[in-house]
């Protein structure tokens, strides 16, 4: 079956509202480092952070009170994608809408608020307030209670790539006849606990800006905040078809697996690719694979102006490219090197007349995955 995004939301450090952050990448805009450290340790790290701006319209629900800011992103999200599809949820509606939560790290900061109570007090001081925001359906959980959707509700877990096999499973679940609606929600919080541990596993950069397609790779920054996408069986953006991917586990792997993803999608048809290049080993899979599978696709990536969010990066790619072909025009690539072929180095600004749009996913943690979008 081919589903359409009905509506569409999201909340990222430059911003939230389709048409505000799209307009500010058109611009070329970018979001500006935070830097966040810890009690317990020296290191410093920058981050990309959801300005309290973003989120001061998001109604008092008591669900949200106590809840982590994942939650609060994904709720901030959600409800602006049932605006943007003029969806006004009932009781007739709310049986009748599943909910996908993609999550990659989880409720970093109320893990180490937890596990901070016990360091510094003691294990009988550690309040067991703190540990339902730690697991990871909380934020699924408290989304679903905010939106009175009744109908089916799971959280997925995985890796950068997490937000399209959640769009593909929404594909599964839209089968059933009963549902109308399915909305998909990825999110993601920074925090000095996550910050760390990639920089052990040596992907971090130590300061902006992160750098698509330069070799060799020079690291990433993680970014904060939340992608919606709402399914339907009506939009004006067509999912045409979603390839489940693979796990790979040598980084030569990632690259044949995209290009074998990539040659399936474009189906021989001219498109564009919204990549996700982030400044590590990810960029030159992908580079490798575009040359091999579509030598002459425009390519634009995202995440040099939004960071790497990575539970919410995919859909906020899907977010880029419906914008692009609904709009017809692509921001310029930030920060690209000039090298070998211009695609990769950068802007890419200006008009398009694709009618395709390909997702492309190779994620930090051995997975890949894609998806053709089509107007």
């Amino acid at each position: 079956m081919s589903l359409r995004i009905a509506g569409m939301g999201w909340v990222t450090p430059i911003g939230h509202g389709v048409e505000a952050v799209w307009d500010r990448l058109l611009r070329g805009e970018e979001a500006i480092t935070q830097t966040v450290s810890d009690a317990l340790e020296q290191k410093k790290y920058p981050v990309f952070t959801v300005p309290s701006v973003a989120l001061k319209d998001l109604p008092p629900h008591p669900r949200l009170r106590r809840a982590s800011a994942i939650s609060r992103f994904a709720a901030a999200a959600g409800l602006d994608a049932l605006v943007y599809a003029g969806v006004k949820i009932d009781a007739e509606i709310s049986n009748r809408m599943a909910l996908v939560f993609a999550i990659a790290n989880g409720g970093v900061v109320y893990t180490k608020r937890f596990y901070h109570d016990v360091v510094e007090s003691g294990a009988q001081s550690a309040s067991p307030l703190l540990f339902p925001e730690t697991v990871f359906n909380a934020p699924a959980s408290h989304l679903a209670a905010m939106l009175g959707i009744t109908g089916a509700s799971y959280t997925l877990v995985g890796d950068g790539a997490v937000g399209l096999l959640a769009i593909k499973m929404a594909e599964d679940l839209m089968v059933n006849e009963a549902l109308d609606y399915c909305l998909v929600v990825g999110a993601e919080e920074a925090d000095w606990l996550l910050c760390d541990a990639y920089h052990k596993w040596r992907l971090l950069k130590a300061q902006p800006p992160i750098e698509p397609f330069r070799q060799p790779p020079r690291g990433m920054i993680l970014s904060e905040g939340a992608g919606a996408v709402l399914l339907a069986r009506k939009g004006a953006i067509a999912i045409d078809t979603i390839h489940p991917g693979a796990n790979f586990s040598r980084r030569q792997e990632a690259s044949e697996w995209m290009a074998r993803i990539l040659a399936d999608l474009a189906d021989g048809q001219p498109a564009i690719v919204i990549a996700s290049a982030n400044g590590t080993f990810v960029d030159l899979a992908e580079r490798a694979a575009v040359l091999r599978a579509m030598p002459e696709v425009v390519v634009y990536a995202p995440k040099p102006a939004l960071g790497e969010s990575v539970g919410a990066s995919a859909i906020w790619q899907v977010i880029v490219g419906a914008q692009a072909l609904g709009t017809k025009q692509l921001p310029p690539l930030l920060h690209a090197i000039p090298e070998i072929d211009l695609r990769f180095s950068g802007p890419s600004a200006g008009r398009i007349l694709a009618h395709n749009a390909i997702v492309s996913s190779c994620s930090l943690n051995q997975q890949v995955a894609g998806l053709r979008l089509s107007i």
